[in-house]
């Protein structure tokens, strides 16, 4: 398998309390909180192209532009897409969205590079 322009995924949340910015300790609201949206979009990045990958290769996240516009209470429902939009050589450029019921919680655009996995790992410090 190879990796193409469009390749997509989506993946669902229900928010807990457990995804909530207090509970990450990211800001005091009980609400829906920006790491776990963040999350949950590399989950949505990663489901599209994994299975096209090589074996032995992985991709890691190296930039993220993401703007969070709406709060989401413990209970609503969001949906994370990720897009393959761009391929640079090893850098994969995403386009993300959010949205609960209709209305983009959050966008943003996200790369990642594949890598060598055995590679990879002999540099973790």
């Amino acid at each position: 398998m190879a990796l193409e322009l469009g390749l997509s995924a989506r993946q669902t949340l229900v928010v807990g309390t457990g995804d909530t910015a207090e509970a990450l300790r990211s800001g005091s609201v009980p609400v829906l909180g920006t790491p776990r949206l963040i999350a949950l979009c590399e989950e949505a990045s990663c489901l599209a192209i994994d299975p096209h990958l090589s074996d032995g290769t992985t991709t890691v996240a190296k930039r993220l532009q993401f703007d969070h516009l709406v709060p989401v209470g413990v209970g609503g429902t969001v949906v994370a897409e990720a897009t393959l939009d761009r391929i640079e050589g090893r850098r994969l450029i995403f386009t993300l969205s959010v949205s609960e019921s209709g209305t983009l919680v959050a966008a943003g655009k996200l790369v990642r590079v594949t890598v060598d996995k055995e590679q990879f790992l002999s540099n973790v410090r």
